[in-house]
């Protein structure tokens, strides 16, 4: 049983058993519940742990609520998710819609209002709850899942291939779209109004940017370390807690203030690999020591992978190729086997305050687009006649290579380094699948996000297309997904509406300074974490997934098995998997073991969830 909100609207005669049935789909959450309401036209139901579910019934409203949202009231953070629901169908008679802008935390919700034959479904800002809808002769199915929805009788599965594309060029699915023709994701900060047949999406929450605020850095300082507090405060209220630790800037600090708050000892947890170009333990002993946590340790092993895949798979309602989701899933099963409840990630701060590498690499670049257009002119046109004497034939061919890139238009030039891209699909896909696919659709829809932000500066018009590309379409559902499989809760502290509102009003060179990653965050906690921390590159949970491909026969035999199925398929080239197999991986393991991964995840999905 998943967590999520689930039912149907404007169908009569569909059995209660239906609900059941779609409540069922995905992992198994031990001590899961499911509330439910049904009635002759609809159906409506929360599912998963009793604390992060909740259904009310008030003058003929019936909400149905799940996640970890809060309510703020008198300077109080309500956060009993059942006074929640309550005090939001309270405004909601009030203020109708509105009222959404005062629920804060993450969430997804189902509103029934039968007297106006109306049903509002909405997710959190940044989608850490998701709903999946569909839409068929004038009723509405939804869930938290493509498979749970699909359970309904109503709703046919066929799958699209341009977002089998879409998943290449992207390593997942991007919403709002989904794999299957006619299921679509509730998209974040926005809330769906279906009456009558007829359906209407509108933001709840619209992403913006002050980028003139005059705060000193003491007033910010002061405010910043308040919202921390209260994140971690909330996050943490009422449950055993623990954090990952990977040792980065985000889960040291979350692992610092949780143990701030007179719970004892926090209990952090970290993994590690044999490998050391991708083992960063040392870090996370270095905060651990810092802050006296008590750590706990496990080095993930390509039998762990190779025990994992097949259970990953299944939990996945669609393509799904973040193999960071393993170490994910290990890191979440150790803190199950010590009692932890609930985990507190990191996720998000890089995404607020300016933490991911490609910000500083798009920033030079952008300097190039500074220049006054003759100056830019005339280097092309010198790059383009010296000749390319041996002795500087490196340097000249880095110059070329640079002015290229930066004479792109963003977000086009961030594209430069995408593996289907640099591969060519024509080199990786079928003519015969190659026929039906819009190619500049996945750029054609970074083009909306980037143009559609209130933003003007480079850096937070890369943060509004990661709030959607990064976070809500990869690294949420990696995390969210993995610890509901190893049976935990997660919360992302980072992605508190508090510090969500603050970073937007951040200056850009506060979070870009130069090419100094998280200025301000870094300045700001210098006093509080590691000096290793504070001057740690960022990585995070990478997996070795290549190298392992290469190394590991018991992979690299379950690699070949599976991409011999998929090449069947007529859809990626069977010369390209022989040669990405038996020349490419060895080669460099590092760089083609990511599309080996990705077609693998592929090819699992098609065996487990596309005919289901």
């Amino acid at each position: 049983m998943s967590g999520g909100v689930l039912g149907w609207f404007g169908e009569p005669d569909i059995s209660a058993s239906v609900l059941e049935s779609m409540a069922a789909e995905g992992p198994t959450l031990e001590n899961a519940i499911l509330l439910s309401h049904t009635a002759s036209s609809f159906a409506v139901g929360a599912s998963g742990l009793e604390r992060t579910t909740a259904m009310v019934r008030a003058n003929g409203l019936i909400l149905a609520l799940h996640g970890h949202p809060f309510w703020k009231s008198a300077g109080k953070r309500h956060v009993l998710i059942s006074d929640v629901a309550a005090l939001f169908l309270d405004a909601y008679k009030e203020q109708d819609a509105e009222a959404l802008k005062a629920l804060h935390g993450d969430y997804s919700l189902a509103l029934v209002d039968p007297e106006r034959r109306r049903l509002v479904l909405a997710v959190d800002r940044m989608s850490v709850r998701n709903i999946v809808y569909a839409v068929f002769d004038q009723s509405i199915a939804f869930g938290p899942t493509c498979d749970a929805i699909s359970r309904h009788p109503a709703i046919r599965r066929s799958i699209d291939d341009q977002q089998i594309y879409s998943y290449l060029y992207f390593h997942v699915v991007p919403g709002p779209s989904t794999i299957f023709r006619g299921q679509h994701r509730v998209p974040s900060g926005h809330f769906i109004d279906f009456r009558d047949g007829s359906l209407d999406i509108r933001p709840h929450w619209p992403a913006s940017f002050d980028e003139n605020n005059g705060d000193g850095f003491p007033t910010l300082k002061h405010k910043f370390r308040g919202a921390l507090e209260q994140a971690v405060l909330t996050a943490g209220a009422g449950e055993r807690c623990g954090t990952f630790l990977s040792g980065g800037t985000d889960s040291s600090t979350i692992a610092g203030l949780l143990g701030l708050t007179g719970r004892g000892p926090t209990a952090t947890f970290s993994i590690g690999f044999a490998e050391d170009a991708y083992d960063e333990m040392r870090y996370a002993r270095i905060a651990s020591r810092h802050f006296n946590t008590q750590q706990h340790e496990y080095y993930v092993t390509p039998d762990d992978v190779l025990e994992a895949v097949p259970r990953i798979a299944d939990s996945y309602d669609q393509p799904f190729g973040n193999a960071s989701a393993i170490p994910t899933y290990y890191c979440a099963k150790l803190a199950k086997s010590c009692g932890i409840d609930r985990m507190l990630g990191g996720d998000g701060g890089d995404e607020l305050f300016g933490g991911n590498s490609r910000y500083a690499r798009q920033r030079q670049f952008a300097r190039f687009e500074e220049l006054p257009r003759p100056v830019r002119r005339g280097m092309l046109m010198m790059l383009r006649v010296l000749p390319s004497v041996a002795d500087h034939a490196t340097l000249l061919r880095k110059a070329r290579n640079y002015v290229a890139q930066a004479s792109l238009p963003m977000p086009d030039r961030g594209e430069s380094y995408n593996l289907l891209l640099r591969l060519g699909p024509e080199n990786v896909l079928t003519s015969e699948f190659l026929e039906g696919i819009d190619r500049d659709a996945p750029l054609r829809s970074l083009r909306e996000v980037y143009a559609a932000t209130t933003a003007k500066s480079l850096i937070n018009r890369m943060l509004a297309l990661d709030f959607k590309f990064t976070l809500a379409d990869s690294d949420l559902p990696k995390v969210t997904r993995m610890c509901e499989l190893a049976g935990v809760d997660v919360v992302f502290p980072m992605l508190d509406d508090d510090l969500i509102d603050f970073a937007a009003r951040l200056a850009p060179d506060q979070k870009l300074h130069g090419t100094r990653l998280r200025h301000f965050f870094k300045e700001a906690l210098k006093d509080f974490l590691p000096p290793e921390t504070i001057a740690k590159e960022k990585h995070g949970f990478g997996l070795p997934v290549g190298v392992w491909f290469h190394r590991h026969s018991g992979l690299r035999a379950m690699a070949g098995d599976h991409l011999l199925s998929l090449r069947r398929r007529n859809i990626v080239r069977g010369t390209f998997i022989d040669r990405l197999l038996d020349e490419h991986l060895g080669v460099h393991p590092g760089y083609y073991g990511i599309m080996v991964w990705v077609l693998l995840m592929l090819e699992l999905w098609f065996e487990r969830k596309a005919t289901n």
